[in-house]
């Protein structure tokens, strides 16, 4: 993985904006929806704010926690309509940690293997076995002893494991689907973050390791000289692995590092099903509609 900048890890407060705009062909009558858009309180970030806009008006907007620790709203809507906004907006701290890879050395990756998975006993075992859109077939298998081999010391394995992952797949938006499984993705060799993750989480829990899906936003930075443009940025997803020490170890294949300072977690769950941002039903007659997505994620002054 690439090598720690010691920049990436200082404190820092973002705001962050998500606004999903949903356009229908025809009224529709009625809409129930579930978001996960509240970033979580951890131990390395603090919601200072957060707010959430629906339009129209639902006339239920209900907040509870989900069995994973996400903030998880639920919305209904009754009354006609063409067009369905929502947005939050967050202000978050961060104060991330470096984290000390060759320390993990202490460990092979199967003594890790071998001690339970940090916290819950029953939210352990959902990070270890397969979930509906990460379930280890052979090649998965393979690739994963090619990395994660039982003797192995842990902290070189997963940079391996990561390191691989980037150098093999192309980075390339609209070859996958949400429902692209890890067998479609070893045969593309191509994807985007959260079919990353995926085959991230899939090897490490072929071989013992408990890992979850993590969602967030990572903050970009513009080219040279170039002005960075409202809502460009874009959510992002993560791989994080349960460690010997009880805690968890956040991994990003997509740009080959460890998670700092530049990334917000909003949830995480077994894969991208249980943090999806905006789900749910609607009642109209119309056969078309259109989704459009703004994230902004800007670093602010204390």
């Amino acid at each position: 993985m690439k090598p720690l900048d010691p920049q990436h890890f200082e404190p820092r407060f973002y705001e962050v904006e998500h606004i999903t705009t949903y356009d229908y062909s025809a009224d529709v009558r009625a809409s129930y929806g579930r978001a996960c858009l509240r970033p979580r309180d951890t131990a390395t970030q603090r919601i200072c704010e957060h707010t959430i806009r629906v339009t129209p008006e639902p006339g239920l907007l209900s907040e509870h926690t989900d069995l994973f620790g996400n903030a998880s709203h639920y919305l209904e809507i009754q009354q006609p309509h063409r067009r369905l906004e929502v947005a939050k907006m967050s202000l978050v701290h961060v104060t991330a940690t470096a984290p000390d890879l060759s320390a993990l050395n202490r460990w092979t990756v199967a003594e890790a293997a071998a001690v339970p998975p940090p916290g819950d006993p029953t939210l352990g075992a959902a990070y270890l076995l397969p979930s509906s859109l990460i379930r280890p077939t052979a090649p998965v298998h393979a690739r994963a002893l090619d990395a994660l081999a039982p003797d192995a010391p842990l902290g070189e394995a997963l940079d391996r494991l990561i390191t691989g992952i980037y150098t093999d797949f192309t980075y390339a938006s609209g070859v996958t689907s949400v429902t692209t499984s890890l067998a479609e993705l070893l045969e593309l060799k191509a994807g985007v973050c959260q079919d990353f993750a995926h085959l991230a989480i899939g090897c490490l829990r072929a071989v013992g390791l408990p890992a979850r899906y993590v969602s967030g936003y990572l903050e970009t930075q513009p080219p040279p000289g170039r002005p960075k443009l409202r809502g460009a940025d874009a959510t992002h997803a993560w791989a994080s692995v349960g460690l010997p020490d009880g805690t968890w170890l956040d991994l990003d294949p997509t740009n080959d590092c460890v998670a700092d300072g530049r990334y917000v977690t909003t949830a995480w769950g077994r894969d991208y099903r249980d943090v999806t941002p905006l789900k749910g039903v609607i009642f109209t007659d119309g056969t078309t509609s259109s989704l459009n997505v703004s994230v902004n994620v800007h670093r602010v002054e204390e």
